[in-house]
């Protein structure tokens, strides 16, 4: 198979939560530039329409549906919506994180509900919609995880600014995505479906101008991640060019870790 054709995700039917977000909205671009058909969902439908909106504009394919990764019947509901207008499913990108919790104080009530979206909903999701692409032949999964599921926190790069210590949920629920990513890659290789994550560094944003400098020098490629960057990664574990890929994390953070 000619190499563009490898990269190819043409004809592909794809679901992205929270292609809305941060690292979303440009997940959501690049699938949408591979030529997939792609479904953005969360429970913010008015930003999910917006970016998808924006992405018709230039020619893409990128529709936008409701999704509470909390609610067992909401996920249903979306798993029918996508069998009935599409009639399969090719990928799963597992983008959508919550993040109720500030930082180590906040109140035990935040971390369990964060559990309840970021564990729980992640869980009910992923098992219902492999079940979609199972019904179809098979498929993949693409975790967005984080190098924060793999790594303790560097304290020093919040030196000189006001943000506080990082919330443990995130590192907590990352860490176990990276894990699951594992486990669901051997449990659903008879189903021919691939399992794999992506655990990106910091991504370039409204941090304060110290937080980035703290951060870039610790970075070989000298910055911070940028829209571009996660693309390709994404693109590759969804597509055919990595088909002999299943059950790995790949850590996209300019060589911090190195």
């Amino acid at each position: 198979m000619n190499v563009k054709e490898l990269f190819s995700l043409k004809d592909k039917v794809v679901l992205i939560t929270g292609g809305e977000g941060k690292y979303g909205s440009f997940i959501t671009a690049g699938l949408g530039e591979a030529d997939a058909r792609v479904v953005t969902a969360s429970p913010f439908l008015d930003d999910g329409e917006r970016v998808a909106a924006e992405l018709r504009n230039k020619g893409l394919d990128v529709q936008a549906r409701y999704v509470d990764q909390a609610d067992h019947d909401s996920i249903i509901k979306l798993k029918e919506q996508i069998k009935q207008e599409y009639s399969r499913l090719d990928v799963l990108v597992n983008c959508a994180v919550a993040r109720p919790m500030q930082t180590y104080t906040s109140a035990l009530e935040c971390w369990q509900k964060s559990m309840e979206i970021n564990a729980t909903g992640l869980f009910d999701i992923t098992r219902e919609m492999a079940d979609l692409m199972a019904q179809s032949g098979g498929g993949t999964i693409v975790n967005i995880a984080s190098m924060m599921g793999m790594f303790g926190p560097d304290l020093s790069n919040y030196e000189g600014t006001d943000i506080g210590t990082p919330p443990p949920d995130y590192f907590f629920h990352k860490g176990g995505m990276i894990t699951l990513t594992r486990y669901l890659a051997r449990v659903l290789a008879d189903k021919n479906i691939r399992v794999n994550a992506v655990s990106p560094g910091g991504l370039i944003g409204n941090q304060p101008q110290r937080f980035i400098e703290n951060y870039s020098k610790k970075v070989p490629a000298g910055r911070m991640a940028k829209d571009d960057d996660i693309k390709g990664v994404v693109v590759f574990l969804a597509s055919e060019a990595s088909a002999y890929i299943n059950g790995e994390n790949i850590l996209m953070d300019g060589g911090m870790h190195a």
